[in-house]
């Protein structure tokens, strides 16, 4: 046993001491037993408790609880503060033993007691409180502090807390945030701060009872008294649940350059950040730096998401290697397909052709009437009017890109008939 006990029994059976692990402070109230007298620990009684107390120190388990027994035997003879303060001495060491279901029956012995210290009743119901949430046993739990605190003029802290706590895990959020808020009430009225734990019982109470509004400034005060990396971002992204997403990106940016964002997935939610709040540039170079440092995968997706970023930002050309890249990976043709759409718009005309064939080679393409239009366009630009003709009659043969189609039909005719007749001209 590594709690001496004797000093601390010693205190109850003058009704002074609070009991064993009970922490809480107690204040009496008026509801004393003032119409029956409390009968004294005689010393007979108290040397042998105090023989069995000295043998568990020793760790003398049971020979310790031997002589508890032998104690027991004697149990009419006993008057109900003796008996109280033996099953007292019994809870503890089964308590120390681990045994808390044996701690809490005896515990259940002292206040069934008729006559002990108003101090010793509370200490007890407090610790069947404790032992109860220990067990599992939250309604029980809930029960023992709401009589703990009617015999309390003044509850403290930690009892709510441990009221909050068997709610939470009753899924009773409703009175989950009732107690833990008195809790934090009461530590801000005297001035302290609110243990960490408090706070973020308090913000998963919120976040059940679906107020996410609260939930932001319970997240608002821990990232300003304990500043950890992961309040910070789980503000960022409440932020965005309520439609702050100036706030979020700041919240998330100011994170990243304090180097709270290091895992993955907040590296991603920066990148799209930056990109939902038309910095697309940042959102590629943060990604794509991610990947080169190994803390993003290389994968199709990743890289689609930095080409796209960067075609956005208008930075075509650093956007071509990282979506050829993103093609050699991709399982169908597309990514090619948008490859030739990019290479045709900085007039690089024979790479948009081969990355149109990449991309019908590959095939399962989504659109393959664009892909025949970037097909022929590109052609066209070349003055390649027969291959152009011929890419163009074929996207005609699929609605999405039809009329266009019919459209260039008519123009690639009308081009090739005039460079015709200009090289007939030229050949006179």
């Amino acid at each position: 046993m590594n709690k001496p006990l004797l000093s601390l029994l010693l205190g109850l059976a003058v009704a002074l001491g609070s009991a064993g692990h009970a922490t809480a402070e107690q204040e009496p109230t008026a509801q004393t037993k003032k119409t029956k007298r409390v009968p004294a620990l005689r010393s007979k009684v108290y040397s042998q408790l105090a023989h069995a107390q000295g043998l568990a120190d020793k760790g003398n388990v049971t020979e310790a609880l031997e002589a508890l027994d032998n104690v027991k035997r004697k149990k009419n003879s006993m008057n109900s503060y003796e008996i109280a303060m033996m099953h007292n001495f019994y809870a503890f060491i089964l308590y120390q033993e681990e045994d808390y279901k044996g701690a809490a029956d005896n515990f259940k012995e002292v206040i069934a007691q008729d006559v002990i210290p108003e101090s010793l009743h509370m200490a007890t119901l407090y610790s069947l409180a404790q032992l109860s949430m220990m067990q599992n046993d939250y309604v029980q739990t809930v029960a023992y502090i709401d009589q703990w605190m009617a015999l309390n003029s003044k509850p403290n802290e930690r009892a709510y807390v441990l009221k909050a706590q068997a709610y939470y895990q009753s899924k009773d959020y409703k009175n989950t945030l009732e107690a833990i808020s008195t809790a934090i009430n009461l530590a801000d009225e005297k001035g302290q701060v609110p243990n960490e734990n408090w706070l973020v019982l308090q913000r998963a109470a919120f976040y059940e009872l679906k107020q996410p509004e609260k939930v932001v400034q319970v997240l608002e005060r821990m990232v300003a008294l304990y500043d950890k990396p992961e309040y910070w971002i789980q503000l960022s992204n409440m932020y965005g649940e309520v439609g702050r997403e100036e706030e979020q990106l700041a919240i998330m940016e100011t994170a990243f350059q304090r180097g709270f964002v290091t895992k993955h997935t907040d590296i991603k939610s920066l990148s799209q950040l930056y990109v939902f709040n038309q910095v697309p540039y940042k959102g590629a170079k943060l990604l794509e730096q991610g990947i080169k440092d190994g803390k993003i995968d290389e994968n199709v997706d990743n890289l689609k998401f930095v080409a796209q970023s960067l075609t956005m930002a208008r930075e075509d050309e650093k956007a071509i290697p990282v979506l050829t890249k993103a093609a050699e990976l991709a399982e169908n043709g597309d990514l090619y397909a948008q490859l030739g759409q990019t290479l045709l718009n900085l007039d690089r005309n024979k790479e948009a052709i081969a990355a149109i064939k990449k991309a019908q080679a590959k095939g399962d393409l989504t659109d393959l009437g664009t892909a025949k239009l970037v097909l022929g366009m590109a052609h066209f630009n070349l003055k390649e009017y027969v291959d152009s003709e011929l890419a163009f009659e074929q996207a005609i043969d699929h609605k999405s890109s039809r009329r266009l189609a019919n459209q260039w039909v008519k123009y690639v005719k009308s081009e090739k008939q005039n460079a015709l007749q200009l090289a007939n001209i030229a050949a006179q």
